[in-house]
């Protein structure tokens, strides 16, 4: 009797599950909406139609019934940690092992086809996660846009209103990003728009997007804008090192892969590949895979099961 198994990556954006057989095959995917958040406002709601949704989707192109299908295993990760969301999990997905866990977990697993190395994540936020060859894993960032997440889009988005903030009060050089942030948001000073950023009008998220706007500031030719870019490069640099030398030997290469919305940015990929080749004893490379299929790898490793997807 052929066994079933699910990953599921649940992000900021959106949701994703892929459904695998123990032969290794993909049977099925499917997308819905975000479901990072369940404690706040109509979260719980969203949580729970994110993932059934997803679920559903990818059983009908699996030409299974979802409503009977129990998984032999199902490996699930989130964005905002898995503490709050696994006794919602277990209401949907019938699972003799279910294994709930962070999106970091099975980034680094899909990035590197579950073997060791460090993932460096920088969408809305940003993160550095890895797991040498015994198993251990690591951490750094991730800390949430007070105390952390630098380098990330939101991060870079600050850093150019910051500039713009300093060049009206005198004391920085005049940058395009001025033009750029007005254009784009209709604020007509930086005090006008820092305000706009506290409301909910602007949620973290939207507020990321204008980090595009910084992207073709550089590409202009401008001088504070390319700085900002590679300072942020700088920023998750030192976070990727952080992770190799917790678990790494010196001189030992490292799978190093890197991901997220804020690598869209062509200068801060290049900048951030060459420093830690340069000076972390790593090997940039884009993800293997994406997340999802990294869960479903989670799913097939928690039972035991090592398809060719794996080895």
């Amino acid at each position: 009797m052929t066994r079933y198994f699910l990953g599921v990556d649940g992000g900021q954006s959106k949701t994703t599950a892929i459904i695998g057989d123990d032969c290794g095959r993909i049977l099925g995917s499917g997308t819905a909406g975000p479901c990072n958040h369940v404690r706040t406002g109509d979260g719980r709601q969203k949580f729970t139609d994110a993932l059934s949704g997803c679920l559903a989707s990818a059983c009908r192109k699996a030409n299974l019934e979802s409503s009977h299908l129990r998984f032999a295993a199902a490996c699930l990760g989130f964005s905002g940690g898995p503490e709050d969301k696994r006794a919602l999990v277990e209401e949907i997905v019938s699972a003799e092992i279910l294994v709930v866990t962070t999106d970091a977990w099975i980034a680094l697993t899909g990035a590197t086809g579950g073997k060791p190395g460090i993932i460096t994540l920088a969408g809305t936020g940003s993160i550095a996660f890895g797991r040498d060859a015994a198993g251990k894993t690591a951490r750094t960032g991730g800390w949430g846009y007070i105390f952390g997440d630098e380098g990330g889009a939101f991060d870079i988005v600050r850093q150019a209103l910051r500039a713009w903030l300093r060049y009206e009060e005198g004391w920085g050089p005049p940058t395009s990003l001025k033009r750029k942030l007005t254009e784009a948001t209709g604020a007509a000073t930086a005090n006008q728009l820092l305000h706009l950023f506290y409301t909910d009008e602007f949620p973290r998220d939207r507020i990321a997007t204008y980090a595009t706007l910084v992207d073709e500031a550089v590409l202009e030719g401008d001088g504070v804008a390319r700085q900002i870019i590679t300072n942020a490069a700088q920023h998750l640099a030192t976070i990727t090192s952080a992770v190799r030398d917790q678990l790494f030997g010196a001189g030992e290469m490292v799978r190093v892969s890197y991901a997220g919305g804020a690598f869209r940015n062509t200068l801060l990929g290049d900048l951030f590949r060459a420093q830690v080749e340069t000076d972390v004893d790593c090997r940039g490379a884009p993800p293997l895979h994406k997340p999802a299929m990294g869960a479903l790898i989670e799913a097939w490793r928690a039972a035991g099961v090592q398809p060719e997807t794996t080895r």
